[in-house]
């Protein structure tokens, strides 16, 4: 069985933006970041500091509607999926996320929509807090994690 370790801390946006920015910096090929909690918490918020920790420039649109992003030119590459419209974890099949860790990471909105399928190895983070200027953030991070979690 495999170890977690899941903790939280307070956060305003500067600092769920500084978390972004600290996670870009360790973000490997093969990596999962799931970003959890309800709508408005700062889920696409904490995944554009990311992009933005990785030199992304342009729009980091929501990918709710498109459910996938993809920023191929990033070092690592970033898949950022928003599954929040998807009924059942077979929905999520046809995107192929699995091919993209090859080379590249992901960033999940809504990973609660894959149900057993997420990969085990996954940084979770859940965000509270919708329409306060404070967010929790709790984490849960497996041992692929712990030498890189939480950043310095």
């Amino acid at each position: 069985m495999t170890t977690v370790t899941e903790q939280s801390l307070e956060l305003d946006e500067a600092g769920l933006r500084a978390i972004g920015a600290r996670l870009a910096a360790v973000l490997q090929p093969g990596d999962v970041i799931a970003l959890s909690g309800d709508l408005g918490t700062g889920k696409t918020t904490l995944a554009r500091a990311i992009l933005e920790g990785l030199r992304h420039t342009g729009e980091v649109p929501s990918p709710t509607f498109t459910l996938v992003q993809y920023y191929d030119a990033l070092d690592p590459p970033i898949a950022h999926a928003d599954l929040y419209r998807l009924d059942t974890p077979a929905e999520a099949e046809p995107l192929a996320l699995d091919d993209w860790l090859v080379e590249g990471a992901l960033l999940v909105e809504w990973p609660e929509r894959l149900g057993r399928n997420l990969w085990p190895e996954a940084l979770w983070l859940r965000l509270d807090g919708a329409g306060t200027p404070s967010r929790r953030l709790t984490w849960r991070a497996p041992p692929a994690w712990e030498s890189r979690w939480p950043p310095r």
